[in-house]
């Protein structure tokens, strides 16, 4: 008696699972590389988590004003500012970068201790209007920098496009996507 196998492919239906408390990151991700608009909606309502709207209310929201200042994040340590001449941003490029090359969204051993925007967003009203508007600019640049520090590269590359609402232009969801996700959030009137 003979057998034949049969190969598996993944089918239409069949989406891409994510782990437990995944990164915001990886459902902008999973989410973006869906072709229809419902399963983007789908990913989104799947992944639910008030970090992640925190993040696209920060973005897509018009009456939500940045008090940081748009464009690169300036940024070199006591002991880079000799050796290195760049920007946070440029540094988050980087590391981004290098992650694509190796295929991963990992970068190994420099990962550890890295922190997610699902641990840090309860302190993202200190950089928008009429949150905490008694912060000095100095102060308030000083705390943005320490949370990207601290941020897994590829989370703090996510927190520096939502600051200047420009989300969309690396990740493929649309106002019209986040507001059929979560119809819970009340749009305007936030600054």
């Amino acid at each position: 008696m003979t057998t034949t196998k049969t190969k598996r492919t993944k089918t239409e239906n069949q989406i891409e699972t994510l782990p437990t408390n995944p990164f915001v990151f990886e459902i902008l991700e999973l989410a973006s590389k869906q072709r229809s608009n419902a399963k983007k909606v789908e990913i989104l309502k799947s992944y639910e988590h008030d970090s992640l709207k925190t993040v696209l209310i920060w973005n897509f929201d018009e009456s939500i004003i940045s008090l940081l200042p748009e464009g690169d994040v300036p940024y070199a340590s006591a002991g880079e500012q000799t050796s290195y001449s760049g920007t946070l941003s440029e540094k988050i490029e980087d590391a981004v970068s290098k992650m694509g090359e190796l295929k991963s969204n990992s970068l190994g051993s420099m990962d550890q201790g890295r922190s997610s925007i699902r641990k840090e967003y309860h302190m993202f009203y200190n950089f928008v209007k009429g949150g905490n508007d008694g912060l000095s600019s100095l102060r308030r640049e000083t705390m943005f920098i320490n949370i990207l520090e601290g941020l897994h590269p590829k989370e703090a590359e996510v927190l520096v496009l939502t600051k200047d609402k420009k989300l969309q232009t690396k990740y493929k969801i649309t106002h019209e996507n986040v507001k059929e996700a979560y119809p819970d959030i009340q749009w305007g009137n936030r600054s």
